[in-house]
This record gives structure tokens, sequence and C-alpha cells, in this order.
């Protein structure tokens, strides 16, 4: 039977220790030395990472408890050096609370070892009790059957709408009628986690459809509640999720953090806990189960497409290798601002690329994307000065830019070692179409979009069309659309690719006020 590696993210996640302290129990002999491996995240940053026995998890929490009894290192070292792990050890503390007087238990143990039927890996699929996922704005992004009928009250499943799939309002109408004795405190659980993120007037206006009763009990329930965030590592309290005036059904309920969002699940204390956490403890294969069982939904979200102008004359010029390090350096360049702007990526086509920017907790998704282009247009200048100054040729280095906003389903194209979002409709069709449009380092800006800003962010915008004057003049018109057709001659055999987006209102983006 194979065993469990845990690696070194996992660890110092579950645990919370920090990398030196890592190093340091390994250079002590309380660890052993990681089996270096690919990373099976494929982060391309860093390619390689360190596997641990999933031993490892009991060991950090015996020298916790060791020095808890007033061990010092040197004496640890030598009590857990080989990888001894000390049984008796194991149930102490077992009742810790933590700063929430009693409502949150400690972050839960992680027992990695093997656990199952016959020896049997627990599955997402094999899951029974209820569990889902909720993203950054607590809506459900996958739920199980067990989850739709016990606790949403959904027994055709979620709503094709992200925004119908409120956590909170779907927990409170479910269970309105015939409340369980623990319904305030699996409110409360949710709230503990949502607190970090959000203010109380932020987080009422998640969602829109919320009645006056469910306000009241969101508003009341999160002034009793101190916030936990993904640095205090997985959480877990027991609920009583049985019947008014009937025997407790009670239930462990476990959160556990990822990038992509918290899953929470759902495990009777009569039950076997262990599989449950076995499974839990395996988070890049939690997450990469999420991930390929989540069914597509939608979404309102805006989205970048952009091209490097002349890329086929360019590529003709230069050799491969220069070709593939120009492109490189381009796509590489962008990143930071990518990720600072909450872009997700979509599917890269040549030297073009697709990102996607969905609704944010404190930011509004469609100003993402216009600041994200404004940033990546002025990393470009620098990028074609580099390759100005590197090969003294004539061309210029541009990139064009078309972003749009809509409703669509966002969902996943899958392999057995690869995930690749994407979005089908409409939106990305037309940013697509006035990527191409765009020329000379343009930002083109649909009506639709700029309609989604707030006063503010318009006003930080400057944006116009140009329109031809006398000889070769022009005349800029600022805080104006035109619809396609009357910026180009769709007669010409060149633009009748355009056709299809004519009569679409658009502006140009010229600069942004910081």
């Amino acid at each position: 039977m194979e065993a469990i590696m845990l690696s070194s993210r996992d660890i110092l996640h579950q645990t919370g220790i920090s990398r030196a302290t890592l190093n340091n129990y390994i250079a002590l002999g309380i660890l052993p030395r990681p089996v270096m491996r690919p990373d099976e995240l494929g982060d391309r940053a860093q390619p390689r990472m360190g596997y641990f026995p999933d031993t490892a998890i009991d060991l950090v929490e015996n020298v916790r408890r060791l020095k808890r009894s007033g061990k010092n290192m040197k004496q640890i070292s030598k009590i857990l050096a080989n990888g001894v792990i000390l049984p008796n050890l194991q149930e102490e503390n077992i009742n810790e609370k933590n700063d929430m007087g009693g409502l949150l238990e400690r972050p839960l143990d992680t027992c990695t070892r093997e656990a199952g039927i016959n020896g049997l890996r627990l599955t997402l699929d094999q899951i029974d009790s209820p569990a889902y996922m909720v993203n950054s704005r607590f809506q459900i992004e996958w739920s199980n059957s067990a989850a739709d009928a016990q606790l949403l009250g959904l027994p055709a499943g979620l709503p094709p709408e992200i925004g119908e799939r409120n956590v909170f309002r779907l927990l409170l109408q479910a269970l309105s009628e015939g409340a369980p004795p623990g319904l305030d405190d699996l409110i409360r659980f949710h709230l503990a986690i949502a607190k970090n993120r959000f203010s109380k007037s932020a987080l009422l206006t998640l969602d829109p459809n919320l009645g006056d009763s469910d306000v009241g009990a969101i508003s009341r329930l999160y002034d009793e509640v101190e916030p936990v965030t993904a640095r205090d590592g997985p959480q877990g309290s027991d609920i009583d999720l049985g019947k008014q005036n009937e025997a407790p059904a009670m239930h462990r309920v476990h959160a556990t953090f990822f990038r992509e969002g918290i899953f929470f699940a759902y495990a009777p204390l009569t039950g076997e806990q262990n599989t449950l956490r076995d499974f839990l403890a395996r988070r890049d294969i939690v997450i990469r189960e999420l991930l390929k069982n989540r069914k597509p939904y939608l979404t309102n979200l805006s989205v970048l497409v952009a091209d490097l102008q002349d890329s086929m004359k360019i590529c003709a010029e230069l050799p491969p290798e220069e070709y593939f390090d120009l492109i490189n350096r381009v796509w590489g360049a962008m990143e930071p601002a990518l990720r600072k702007y909450s872009a997700t990526r979509g599917k890269h086509v040549g030297d073009g690329i697709v990102y996607y920017f969905f609704p944010q907790p404190d930011s509004n998704a469609s100003f993402n994307a216009i600041q994200c282009a404004h940033e990546m247009s002025r990393i470009m200048t620098e990028i074609n000065q580099e390759w100005l100054t590197r090969k003294r040729w004539t061309n210029r280095l541009t990139l064009n830019f078309g972003l749009d906003e809509g409703q669509e389903w966002f969902g996943t194209y899958q392999t057995p070692t690869h995930i690749e979002f994407t979005v089908l409709g409409d939106t990305i069709n037309r940013a697509a179409r006035i990527s191409d449009f765009a020329r000379d380092g343009a930002i083109w800006v649909t009506k639709n979009l700029m309609g989604t800003l707030t006063s503010d962010e318009r006003s930080n915008v400057h944006y116009g069309i140009r329109h031809a004057g006398t000889d070769t003049d022009e005349i800029l018109v600022t805080d104006t659309y035109a619809r396609i057709n009357n910026l180009i001659d769709l007669e010409n055999p060149r633009f009748y690719k355009f056709q299809d987006i004519a009569v679409l209102p658009v502006t140009e983006l010229f600069n942004l006020d910081k």
C-alpha cells in the first residue's frame, strides 16, 4: 500500500510553523530529510518540492506538547529523533479551546494515517455527509447531493446563477422551519471565517436578496464571533443538527482553507472521523478533486484579451529561440499585474492571452480589468525599449487590448493531468474581436463594461473617441462612445471580420488617474 506523502507546503500550512522551524527540525533529526520530486501543483516558480512521510504532522505536534511539558529542544530531539511518535501524547489537551470562547475547537488535528475500509482511501465522491466549497464571496461553487438535500433545501441541485448561491441565505432559508438547535452555532462558524474578510455592512451587501429576518440574524450573530483566518489552519466545530425536541445529532463541521475557496465537510460524531481527516490532510488531492467536480455556473465577469501586434512578422524575423525568449519575457512580465488585480487565467492562444476578472469582496471586477490593462500597457512600453536596444530594429512592440463585461458560463476543460478554466459565451468573443480591432497598443473597452463602474471609478478613467478632422488632424471627443461601424468601413474586405460587432458601442481608454 502506497504511503501518504505530504509536501513541505502542506506541513507549513497544517502546523503553522515557519520554514525556518521546519529546517531546524530536519537539522535536529526530528524530521527526516525530505524526498525531492516535482511539485504536484505544477508551480513554475518552484518546480520541485520536498515531501515528507505522513507522520511529520504528529511529530510536530509532539514537539509542541513536549515544549509545554518543559522540555528544551535538545531533550526533545533526543526523544523524537528517528521519527519516534509518542502514543501517550496523542489525546493530550483534546478539549483545548481557542479565543472564540468555545465555539470553535482548536485547529483541526490532522490525522494522516491510512484510514478507511480495507485500506481504501476516501475520495470526494465517497463523502456521503454534507460537503460544499464556497468562494471568496461565500457563494457555493460546489456541493454534494447530501448538502443539497439535507442542508440547503435544493433537492434538484444548486441554481445555475452563482449570485443565487449565498451560503448564509441558503442555510437560513432551508433550516428556518424546524431549525436545528445548532443553527446559530453553524452560522457563527461560517461568520467567524467571513469576519476576517468582510465588515458587517459589506457582508450583508454580498447578497441583495437577503430577507429582513436573515439580515437581522446575520447581523446579531456577526457581533458574537471573533475572526478566524487561513493562517489559523483548518477549523472544526461540533454542532447539533438534529430536529427540535428530538435526540441530538451531533456533527463535526470541518473548514479547510484553499486559495480557490473554503471547503466545508460534515461528519456525524458517531461515525469514523479519521477517514475524513485523512482525506482533508491530502490538500493537493482535495482541491484537484473539487476543481474537477465543480459544475459550470453563470457569473458576472469582465474579460481581457491582449494580442501582440504584428506577431507573424516579428516571428518571421527572429530566430525561434529569440522569438520564444520575447514571448516568455512579455507574459512573464505581466504576471505580477495580473495577480495584483485578481485575474484568472483563461486559454492562451499562441501569442495572445485571455484573462477573466470575477466579482471580488473588496473591488470592482470591471475596474480591476481596466487598471490591469493600463498597467500591462505601461510594462509593454518598457519591454519595447529593451528590445529596441537589444535588436536595434524598426519594430515597435505593442499589445492591443479588448475588454468587455457580461454574464456567462464559467467552467473547466479537463484532461487526466490538466485543468483549464474557460468561459463560454459572447463576452469573450466580443473582447477578442475588439482586441483584433485595436491597433498600436490601444485599449478599447465596451460601453457595457464602462457602465458597471461607479461614478468615482469612471471619473478616474480618461476615455473617448478620436475623429478624423481636416487634413491629418484628429479631434478627440472625451467621455464618448462610438459604434464599430462608425469607426471603420465595413465594406472594405479587410474589415469583414468585424461585421458581428458592427453596432457595438466602444470607447478608447487613454489614461488613469492614480
